[in-house]
């Protein structure tokens, strides 16, 4: 430490000499030496100038010596001359710097250590001395710039590499040179809506793998030498004591360096950790202000502290904050030891506001201009400040038309005006009571909704505000959107979309990003979208943080993917999963992956007065447990398009457990008597049910009872040996409450012991626990240090997947799937747009077949075709996708619809997938690229199991392909794959003679006649039972157009 404290303050000296010396010369009488044009920065061969004189015979030297970050110092160069007596002279020295100074490391320039300063000096004296001695007759220096050895030119070698040299060039290819690598590390480089939550960005940053700067990195880690640099914009303050901005938890779980905290009353607090593990901390004495985006930089040197704020205040000068800190402990900053948290994190809250990029400046600290702050591109192009003046001016004259509609209506009442309007009315100096003027619509067409919505609700409710009017705003969109069916209204409903939003709709501002994300209807503004989506993801909207992580999981034009905001997004949505599966509401939906092409799950949509369900009560009655069950689950989670009735499911769980004696039943049972969902709560007799259930060996109930045996006996260990039972049955709740058992140090006889939790935890998660997802994927985003390293990709689809599970995702989706079966199928485009824009697969996938099946003349036939191959491309992106969105993409590259010309290898691509679902399209489709001349390749036939006839003719891989496809699984296929076999062997009989390709055809026909006598009847046997099953519907089934309009 102490060389390379001694290192720095040489540097600072050298600087200090280059200011005390601004002319680099010295002179004792007529004694002198001048460099006439010194190089800035060292070059290869440079031609200097030095102008000299002497009054004696003595000699003139010229030096450069480099010193390295280890204390060293070395001459590079040195010449020296005589020097005659008499007038000013001019000599000219050709400086030569060695390559390592100069250029950038590759396979001939090896590394070198750090090098600090580089210095060029020349001195007059008597001897040839490589030394100037204490009193040199005359002397000049002048320090030279070095630059970065990552940052210098590679040098163009005119010789040819050793032998060595090549072998290695061969076998490694350029992973044994010089690495490149930026010190610079961006935490964030996006926007980010945080909550005031416990979530937050994680990141994690490895050692350098230039040796140099990780040589750097370690000699500073006592010693810190960097800056970081945050742009906040701050919606509230913090309601904590203490609310994340910034902080780094250690491989201990301490906070480390740096921690920025926001105070309740606004002020910044930052602490650092010391040597010996103990922390120091100061608080900043200005205060953050809200409502500005502020670029927050903090300064460590050594432990000096100092933290700047500057914030943009339209087009005025930024205003600036500073502070300065001595610590008292000497500060350690290891980078690579923990992890870094922009936000809130698992033992803090984050802020309520938004982040823009945050940026770590690892071994340096960049200089500050704050004359020439700007801000970042990504806040730039989003226009926040744009939203918010905007949404400020149309909140005023809503408050001036509720004031005003107020104040009209209790006049002519004789009533009081009320508190809100009271408030209003001193506020706003336009308005006086004295004036009893009539109700005036706001002046702007667009907002003349409002000024109704308000009359009206005035008229049913007698008091009125903001919130209440942006519901019934959006509502009223709604409507309009059903009632015109088509795209050409939502141009004209745009603005009141936004308005609904801008009065704190989330649901408005979801709808409206949706739209201007896709282009429906509107201009494609995905700027827009972003700063809709972030505005509603900021307030905590469910919908809106699923499209945030799903945007920042796959990434778009406007920003590249990243893991790590991805999963705050989805994090937050995912813990909101598993509370809201707990209180079970009518705004909550089952979420089904129910796919528009799938005929046979359709079919299997019920509701209450549907035959189905019908046939499913009368089924239990007759003792059927297992229509019980069907009948319970869809009535309690609102299942296959029954409405949610917990009460009723309640009762059809106690018919199942009393009168039938289901396993199933009474667990269910028993669990809403624990919990009191639908019934008064009875632990007794629900402990009683639960004994029964596991009795036949259910395992759910070996985990409830378990369950019962922690929370209400504090029995651990009766619960610890109930949930080993389970867990070794299969069962998720089992392993995931041993995780947590030993995740807290619960377990009987055991410590806390974080390993054994994480695997319990991935048991559960495999076997389809919601909260073992959770946990698993906290881990995976933080990792255990020396046992599990981090999996940021993979803990992203975890909380995706336990995301999707959510009540509020459902209900879109059942809303949009009722639109679709009624008939509705401009709202079924809504709704399953709002779905898709979240990520859900059978959603997007529902998005690109409404476009592909759209009524003639709905839609632009462009936008038709990106609608296609932006959804199918996002659904077929799932681990499982369809092989009919993969057919569809496969004919989208074919038919030239990507980048203006056809893609074949792409299409092969999709065809092949297909196929390997045994697909007949898929099959059929590869048949009609081999026919038109493409040839597969081998690797594509290996993968299909026709590696054989890769050297074979065309005409036997085609028949091969055909024969594929007819023996699929599909009735429907049958008929086409066959007649193309047949054309495929007739135009391989073209070579034959006449006659007999004339027979054979006459062959072909009659065979194919047989085999479509054969198959069209039993076609038209299933179809015509499947039309007897629905051509009568009830009454009840029927959807009237008043149905349809207040299911929206």
């Amino acid at each position: 430490m102490g060389a390379f404290v001694w290192s720095r303050c040489l540097l600072s000296l050298q600087v200090i000499l280059l200011v005390v010396v601004p002319l680099c010369l010295s002179q004792e009488g007529s004694d002198s030496v001048m460099f006439l044009n010194p190089p800035e920065v060292p070059e290869p061969v440079y031609p200097m100038e030095v102008q000299y004189s002497c009054s004696k015979p003595l000699v003139v030297h010229v030096q450069v010596l480099v010193s390295f970050d280890t204390g060293n110092t070395l001459m590079i160069f040195h010449r020296w001359w005589p020097c005659v007596p008499g007038p000013n002279r001019i000599r000219l020295v050709l400086l030569h710097f060695p390559d390592w100074l100069v250029y950038h490391p590759d396979w001939s320039i090896n590394e070198s250590p750090w090098v600090l300063s580089c210095l060029l000096r020349s001195w007059v004296s008597s001897s040839a001395a490589a030394e100037p001695g204490r009193t040199p007759f005359a002397s000049a220096v002048v320090p030279l710039r070095v630059q970065n050895p990552l940052s210098r030119p590679f040098k163009e070698h005119l010789l040819c590499p050793s032998w060595d040299t090549e072998i290695r060039w061969t076998v490694f290819g350029d992973r044994w040179q010089c690495l490149k690598e930026n010190e610079v590390s961006s935490l964030l480089s996006s926007l980010y809506g945080s909550t005031g939550e416990h979530f937050g960005i994680t990141k994690t940053l490895q050692p350098f793998r230039n040796e140099m700067l990780e040589g750097l990195r370690l000699k500073a880690i006592s010693y810190p030498w960097c800056a970081f640099s945050i742009w906040v914009l701050l919606e509230q303050p913090c309601r904590d004591r203490l609310c994340g901005l910034l902080h780094r938890i250690d491989s201990k779980a301490n906070y480390a360096t740096p921690t920025v905290f926001l105070t309740r009353t606004g002020q910044l607090h930052v602490q650092l950790q010391g040597e010996d593990g103990h922390s120091s901390a100061f608080l900043s004495p200005f205060i953050m202000p809200l409502g500005l985006w502020c670029l927050l930089r903090l300064e460590l040197k050594g432990r000096l502290g100092s933290i700047t704020v500057a914030c943009i205040d339209g087009q005025k000068d930024p205003l600036v904050y500073s502070s300065e800190h001595m610590f008292s402990v000497a500060v350690m900053l290891d980078d690579t030891d923990g992890y870094f948290v922009v936000g809130g994190g698992k033992y803090v809250r984050g802020i309520e506001g938004f982040y823009g990029p945050v940026t770590y400046y690892r071994t340096r600290i960049p200089s500050l201009d704050l004359q020439e702050l700007h801000l970042p591109q990504p806040v730039r192009m989003v226009n926040f400040s744009g939203w918010f003046q905007a949404c400020q001016e149309f909140k005023s004259e809503v408050d001036r038309t509720i004031s005003n509609s107020s104040h009209a209506v209790m006049v002519q009442r004789g009533r009081c005006t009320d508190i809100y309007t009271t408030l209003v009315l001193k506020a706003k100096t336009t308005s006086s009571r004295a004036e009893c003027g009539s109700f005036e619509p706001l002046s702007k067409p667009q907002r003349r909704m409002v000024a109704k919505l308000v009359k009206m609700l005035y008229k049913q409710k007698g008091i009125v505000d903001p919130e209440a009017i942006g519901r019934a705003l959006y509502s009223a969109v709604l409507r309009k959107l059903t009632a015109h069916g088509s795209v050409e209204v939502i141009n004209r409903l745009m603005p009141s979309l936004l308005q609904a939003g801008c009065l704190g709709d989330n649901r408005a501002l979801h709808l409206s990003s949706v739209l201007y994300s896709s282009g429906l209807g509107v201009k494609k503004q995905p700027y827009k979208a972003w700063l809709l989506s972030l505005l509603a993801a900021q307030k905590d909207w469910r919908l809106a943080l699923l499209r945030l992580g799903h945007l920042h999981h796959v990434g778009d034009q406007t920003v590249p993917p990243d893991p790590d905001l991805s999963y705050a997004y989805y994090s937050n949505i995912a813990k909101q999963t598993s509370a809201d599966r707990l209180n079970p509401s009518s705004q909550q939906t089952f979420v089904e992956s129910v796919f528009l092409n799938d005929e046979e799950t359709l079919k299997a949509q019920t509701n209450t007065n549907h035959d189905l369900f019908h046939w499913l009560k009368l089924q239990a009655r007759n003792g059927v447990a297992d229509a019980e069950q069907a009948i319970g689950r869809m009535l309690f989670w609102g299942q296959q398009g029954v409405a949610s009735d917990i009460q009723t499911a309640v009762r059809h769980y106690e018919r199942g457990a009393t009168r039938l004696q289901d396993p199933v039943s009474m667990y269910d049972y028993a669990i809403v008597l624990l919990t009191g969902q639908g019934v008064p709560k009875d632990v007794p007799r629900a402990v009683a049910f639960l004994k029964k259930a596991m009795d036949q060996g259910f395992a759910p109930a070996f985990t409830a009872l378990g369950w019962y045996y922690e929370q209400f006996e504090g029995n651990y260990e009766r619960a610890a040996e109930l949930w080993e039972q389970a867990d070794l049955l299969g069962n998720p709740d089992a392993a995931m409450n041993l995780g947590v058992f030993h995740s807290q140090g619960l377990y009987p006889g055991q410590p806390a012991d974080k390993v054994k939790a994480y695997k319990y935890f991935l048991k559960s998660a495999q076997r389809g626990h919601i909260n073992g997802g959770i946990e698993l994927a906290e881990i995976w985003s933080r990792g255990i240090p020396g046992h599990v390293p981090r999996h940021p990709s993979d803990a992203v689809l975890w909380v995706k997947w336990a995301s999707e599970q959510n009540g509020y995702l459902g209900t879109v989706l059942r809303k949009g799937l009722n639109a679709y079966l009624q008939g509705n199928w401009f709202m079924a485009l809504i709704y399953y747009l709002m779905s898709s824009e979240c990520g859900f697969k059978a959603a997007q996938f529902n998005m690109a077949f409404l476009c592909e099946h759209s009524p003639r003349g709905s839609l632009n036939s462009s936008f038709v075709t990106q609608c296609m191959l932006h959804y199918y491309n996002l659904s077929i992106q799932s681990q499982n996708p369809t092989s009919y969105a993969l057919v569809k993409m496969g004919d989208l590259f074919y038919e030239e619809h990507t980048r203006g010309k056809r893609d074949l290898s792409a299409a092969v691509e999709m065809y092949r997938e297909a196929a390997l679902k045994n697909d007949p399209q898929g099959w059929y489709s590869l048949g009609l690229l081999v026919q038109e001349g493409v040839r597969l390749p081998a690797t594509l036939l290996s993968q299909l199991n026709l590696l054989q006839h890769y050297f074979s003719d065309k005409h036997t891989l085609l028949t091969t392909l055909y024969q594929r496809c007819r023996d699929s699984s599909s009735d429907e296929a049958h008929l086409p794959c066959t007649l193309a076999l047949l054309a495929a062997h007739l135009q391989s009989l073209q070579t034959l003679g006449q006659s007999t390709v004339k027979l054979l055809g006459a062959v072909a026909v009659a065979v194919a006649t047989l085999s479509f006598c054969k198959i069209i009847p039993a076609i038209l046997r299933q179809r015509s039972a499947s039309g007897q099953q629905n051509s009568t519907p009830s009454e009840a089934e029927q959807p009237t157009e008043q149905e349809g309009s207040s299911g929206v």
